[in-house]
């Protein structure tokens, strides 16, 4: 069985973690989610920090962690704000195509620059037209001499505005669907990328979103990940590891719901005694505190898993899809206690239910992870 025992080194890395999100990030958490500003400052100091960069190794520049370490980050930022939190992390999900499916020479080309300094980068796979249907995706790529030509458009890009580079999968021949699909490195100052207007989202307000159109961009052969069959693979082996952390990301949204109700019910007071004191409340508390204590050991097994080189295809989908929904239960269940005033934007439940909801929805919708997820436990009895 695994020990989730932590070392000094991974208390000292939540830890710091812990103190950047709450000093940082928690007192400009409604502010930017009021006005939907991407916080920038705060996205330069999570990089001085090396709290971006996560699953990039040192010898590229990057902080070169383990899942289970970049879980332990990731719920902390997010216990502070999950906009905010999915653009930090947003360079772990655009750089891993290139770790999974880059030669040593493209890792050192594009990783180590991009690491030494601020930048953002962009995971390009779904288009307005296809959602969940990765293998369907429309995004061509032509091929042009001794390079390519890529037309057509994504969406729901995060970072997208602001992004230097992008990973973007695209087809040779929309007929092969996922055997015709090939996946690119795309410099974010290529000639005819045209980016959208940030879009105007539910939650997770203080990160940007939009959409990324191509419009013959060329790129030579060099910037192509693996064979012309291979993105396919990759963007699916890509999201097997960074499903994991999201799993995190709504744990820390979960537990910051849990915490304000705890704290709250404490406070409150009605027919003459706290409301902690009633059994009604007391019992939401414990089932709030029962999915969160679920979903942390579910995503720390997923990220054991990923870093003891097991299959994790399964795990990474049951521990994104319980957490999702235990961080969407939990923040409802926070409104509850909060009553009235949880509807209130100036308290801060009603947002951690709409910042909950996207978890569900993004790298693969919980629907998906279901499908998956009995795919992966039907081929144990096949």
């Amino acid at each position: 069985m695994p020990d989730f025992s932590l070392t000094p080194e991974q208390e000292s890395l939540r830890d710091a973690a812990r103190k950047f999100a709450r000093a940082e990030m928690a007192p400009k958490a409604a502010e930017c989610d009021k006005t939907a500003r991407f916080p920038e400052e705060i996205y330069r100091k999570a990089w001085e920090l090396g709290l971006m960069n996560l699953n990039v190794p040192t010898e590229y520049g990057g902080s070169g962690l383990g899942a289970l370490e970049q879980c332990l980050i990731v719920e902390e930022l997010a216990y502070a704000c999950g906009g905010m939190t999915t653009s930090i992390i947003a360079n772990c999900l655009a750089l891993e195509p290139i770790l999974l499916g880059g030669t040593a020479e493209q890792k050192s080309r594009w990783l180590t620059p991009f690491c030494a300094e601020y930048h953002l980068a962009s995971f390009c796979l779904t288009e307005p037209g296809g959602g969940s249907d990765a293998a369907g995706l429309q995004t061509r790529a032509r091929k042009d001499g001794d390079g390519y030509v890529l037309s057509g458009e994504k969406c729901f890009i995060t970072n997208g505005p602001h992004a230097s580079l992008f990973t973007v999968f695209a087809t040779l021949d929309p007929s092969l669907r996922s055997k015709g699909i090939a996946a690119f490195i795309v410099p974010g100052d290529a000639p005819g990328i045209v980016r959208g207007k940030d879009e105007d989202k539910m939650g997770h307000r203080a990160s940007s979103t939009s959409t990324i159109r191509f419009e013959g961009v060329r790129i030579p052969s060099t910037q192509r990940l693996g064979s012309e069959q291979d993105g396919f693979s990759i963007a699916m082996r890509t999201l097997d590891q960074t499903r994991t952390p999201i799993g995190a990301l709504a744990t820390g949204i979960a537990q910051a719901a849990l915490d304000h109700s705890a704290r709250y019910s404490l406070e409150r007071k009605s027919f003459g005694k706290a409301i902690a004191e009633h059994q009604a409340i007391q019992i939401k508390l414990a089932n709030m505190a029962q999915a969160v204590h679920a979903a942390r050991l579910l995503t720390w097994h997923a990220a054991w898993s990923i870093d003891h080189g097991h299959p994790s295809t399964l795990e990474s989908s049951i521990a994104k899809c319980f957490a999702s929904d235990a961080a969407l239960r939990v923040a409802d269940e926070a409104i509850q206690i909060f009553g009235g005033y949880g509807y209130m934007r100036d308290y801060p439940v009603e947002k951690l239910m709409r910042d909950a909801k996207l978890t569900q929805i993004y790298e693969g919708s919980n629907e998906i992870q279901r499908i998956v997820t009995a795919r992966e436990l039907l081929r144990q009895y096949g």
